[in-house]
């Protein structure tokens, strides 16, 4: 039986849903592992289902105003029913973000992300890259974690440029990075777990 992955999130112009892709892309690159998209905009019964029945599942959200979006925010205090039965204890959990700014407080927004995971009991699993790009002088504007996160994925679209433009290549490529990662976790979670339960 397949290992599946949900992708939660939120893009109010298109660039966070190019991220998104990204990361179900690199989810799906693990063999045994099923990805699913789902934008969480709509809070019906099948998006609930779909998360209750997700081994894994990645958050993600653009960064507006140094925080994740008011419709990602209010996914979040909906999943309240979703918490008060730990119905995603012990899921695998992680986050990525969009921003048009470089820094734009993305950090900021993946640990609302890890907080908000936490308190549903998730185990959320880290980008696992060291930075790219400025970090040092040798360092190039299409290295993997360019914009030198740790706790998720980031990217940033120019405000004038669209998602058929951005996030970069780079961005792209780390969103990637984090999707195998997550589904590779997963595999071996489950194999531990098989390996415990006999």
């Amino acid at each position: 039986m397949s290992i599946s992955v949900a992708i939660a999130y939120h893009s109010g112009y298109g660039h966070t849903a190019r991220q998104a892709q990204a990361v179900a892309a690199g989810a799906a690159s693990v063999p045994g592992v099923a990805v699913a998209l789902h934008d969480i905009a709509a809070l019906d019964e099948a998006l609930w289902q779909a998360l209750a029945d997700a081994e894994a599942i990645i958050f993600g959200t653009p960064t507006y105003m140094g925080s994740q979006s008011a419709v990602f925010q209010a996914f979040a205090e909906a999943s309240g029913q979703v918490w008060a039965q730990q119905g995603w204890r012990d899921k695998i959990a992680a986050g990525f973000t969009t921003s048009a700014g470089v820094n734009g407080d993305k950090l900021n927004t993946l640990s609302s992300l890890a907080v908000f995971a936490a308190q549903h009991g998730m185990h959320w699993v880290s980008l696992g890259l060291p930075p790219g790009w400025l970090y040092t002088t040798g360092g190039d504007a299409e290295d993997l974690n360019r914009l030198g996160g740790f706790l998720g994925a980031m990217a940033q679209a120019p405000s004038d440029a669209g998602p058929d433009e951005a996030p970069a290549t780079a961005d792209l490529r780390t969103a990637e990075h984090l999707g195998r990662r997550v589904a590779q976790v997963a595999v071996e979670l489950r194999h531990g777990r098989l390996v415990g339960a006999a």
